[in-house]
């Protein structure tokens, strides 16, 4: 079965708010809606690495921007008349593990409080026809049971950063059934796992840590090689929030929360994705552990995705070893000097393409 792609006609000239454009999954995303012809205004703070794809690629694409913090209600407020967006996409918040449990708080003021300033300066919008909140596959109460979450699993969260998103889903479902249903506005949230792709320079994350020590001949340590996550190449998640934005702004019968998650053959281990993409870059395989007691680790990891197949024709597309190929090609064509925009559009084009 061919997996269903967002619809052009339906993106172009759409007004489109886009939070968190300058992170490595945001980028992608704002230069996939520049392609499809949206106009996009973006919300976010400055990026948080240097290099970053939105710094290399992002030149030029927005209709407008505003850089400030989503903890800023007043700055939301006036970004949201100015744009007056038919689709919101939420995807800025604080999204590392680690660094939620450095700060706990600044965490919560990002991915809770700064949802919830999202929402609550949405409630004035009359041109909103639907919203996506994006979370994590990290928002369910994990049993370690190794089953795969289904939407009407627990949420749950051990740490920071899964309650901060836990938090986020219930605010979002609040604010829905309280404020927007009733106006026919679609406000869902969207589930997924752990992104690969081209772009990415954030700390603690596994391909970015395998970039960079392929790069400075340095040894790669992985903290937790035995566990599993539901990999994913970038272009599969967003392609199912752009979808699901088009059926929510459709008025159609689609629930009102959705995995976005790999093929059972994505899940493979830590260890096993390291040595693909560290033999991809034509690096050496091994590796050494270096457990970090700091923070708790989830060992398995998994997502259902029956439902986004079925409401909305939605699959995942690519296998494991082609996430990881199309990354690591991503990455060997910018170390040898090529355009990263045109990197990221041609890569859009041909995922597009796929069956």
């Amino acid at each position: 079965m061919s997996g269903r792609g967002p619809d052009p006609a339906f993106w172009s000239e759409r007004r489109v708010f886009l939070t968190g454009h300058t992170g490595f999954k945001g980028a992608w995303a704002a230069l996939w809606l520049w392609h499809l012809g949206a106009e996009v205004h973006a919300f976010a703070l400055a990026p948080d690495t240097e290099p970053n794809l939105w710094g290399e690629a992002g030149n030029g694409i927005l209709t407008g921007e505003t850089r400030a913090d989503l903890a800023d209600l007043e700055a939301l407020r006036a970004a949201i008349t100015f744009a007056r967006p038919e689709i919101v996409l939420h995807l800025a918040g604080q999204a590392l593990v680690r660094r939620a449990y450095v700060d706990p708080l600044g965490t919560v003021r990002s991915n809770t409080l700064g949802t919830a300033n999202l929402l609550e300066a949405l409630r004035g919008c009359d041109t909103l026809r639907a919203a996506i909140i994006v979370t994590t596959d990290k928002v369910y109460r994990n049993d370690e049971s190794g089953r795969a979450f289904e939407e009407e699993h627990p949420l749950g969260g051990d740490d920071p950063y899964s309650a901060s998103k836990a938090a986020a889903e219930m605010l979002t479902r609040a604010y829905a059934q309280s404020y927007f249903s009733g106006r026919g506005v679609g406000v869902a949230t969207a589930r997924a796992g752990n992104v690969i792709g081209g772009g990415n320079w954030s700390p603690d994350r596994l391909v970015p840590d395998i970039v960079r020590a392929v790069d400075r001949n340095l040894p790669l340590v992985l903290r937790a090689p035995s566990a599993t996550r539901p990999w994913q190449y970038v272009l599969e998640p967003l392609a199912g929030y752009l979808v699901y934005a088009e059926a929510l702004a459709a008025k159609a019968d689609v629930p009102a929360a959705l995995n976005f998650g790999p093929g059972d053959d994505a899940r493979v281990t830590v260890a096993e994705l390291a040595a693909e993409m560290a033999s991809a870059l034509g690096a050496d395989r091994s590796w050494r552990m270096e457990p970090d007691p700091s923070f708790a680790e989830a060992r398995l990891l998994a997502l259902d995705s029956t439902l986004a197949r079925q409401s909305l024709g939605w699959r995942s597309r690519m296998s494991a070893q082609e996430a990881v190929s199309w990354t690591a090609s991503w990455y060997a064509a910018h170390r040898a000097g090529a355009d990263p925009r045109t990197l990221c559009l041609d890569q859009i084009v041909s995922y597009e393409a796929l069956p």
